[in-house]
């Protein structure tokens, strides 16, 4: 279980680090790009992927390609979710971005749709409703749902890429860690034509920052695969826990310690996400 809580408080730090790099003039373009040459380099490191299992004729390269894109693409959606919408309501649809994956699962990877997974489903939708809706009236409560919606849609999508690289056979930490070092290169080309035209300009402090990002980005994957290894039995209470324990810290850190507004809607939502969450989990053990 501790590496469940483990991978649970890095998971909510990425949105504190993203939610306070504005304000630590971190440059978000430089560091998410830093991020992932550091998880690169842990992945290589620390797993010892095998590369060359990448050679197999089955390998979905689009797949992949396309995964890399979407890793930074994600990242640079969320920092301004959280900045515009704050931690909270970022986090829970984040986690909500599971009611798509069910979705395309019983549409793309021929999943049974049970009654339990089609009621935390049908909940987990009355959750965006009620997580959408702004808890204030000021233009960046207003600016918020959109990047909201991406989110939800984008770690959907990301989800969905990697179970289509599991089925395929070909191990998903060497595709993993093959993305990482493809999202870096991308990264640092975007980057190297924002200097190009004077948009930016490298500095320590962003540097600095993208080590601390791709450090918690990795320990969350780590201690998330961890959490499974010691808990092989119990893969929907592992889940569960996970997504349940980022919505509740990411809801208490938002509130607590940057002073994040939630109507009753939200608080709402909230609940709703938690509940289904747990139907969806539990279904899938049945």
């Amino acid at each position: 279980m501790s590496f469940l809580l483990l991978s649970v408080l890095c998971s909510v730090l990425v949105s504190v680090l993203l939610k306070l790099a504005p304000r630590q003039r971190i440059d978000v373009g430089q560091a998410i790009t830093w991020n992932y040459a550091v998880a690169g380099a842990l992945a290589l490191w620390l797993l010892d992927p095998s590369l060359a299992a990448l050679r197999a004729p089955q390998t979905p390269w689009f797949a992949l390609l396309l995964l890399a894109v979407a890793l930074p693409s994600i990242f640079l959606v969320l920092a301004r979710s959280v900045r515009l919408a704050g931690i909270v309501r970022s986090d829970v649809a984040q986690r909500l971005s599971l009611l798509l994956s069910l979705a395309a699962a019983f549409l793309w990877f021929g999943e049974a749709a049970s009654s339990g997974k089609l009621a935390g489903l049908a909940l987990g939708l009355l959750a965006i409703v009620g997580i959408l809706h702004r808890p204030d009236t000021s233009s960046h409560g207003a600016r918020g749902w959109p990047w909201l919606l991406a989110v939800w849609a984008g770690f959907a999508l990301i989800d969905v890429l990697l179970k289509r690289i599991a089925l395929s056979g070909v191990s998903s930490l060497s595709s993993l860690t093959l993305c990482f070092l493809i999202a870096f290169a991308l990264m640092l080309l975007v980057q190297g034509v924002r200097r190009l035209r004077g948009d930016m300009r490298f500095d320590a402090r962003s540097l600095g920052g993208g080590v601390l990002l791709g450090a918690l980005n990795f320990a969350n994957i780590l201690f998330y695969v961890r959490a499974h290894q010691a808990l092989p039995d119990s893969p929907a209470v592992v889940f569960a826990t996970m997504n349940i324990g980022v919505v509740a810290l990411g809801t208490v850190v938002g509130i607590v310690a940057f002073g994040e507004r939630t109507s009753r809607w939200n608080r709402a939502g909230l609940a709703l996400a938690v509940l289904a969450i747990a139907m969806i989990a539990f279904a899938a053990q049945a």
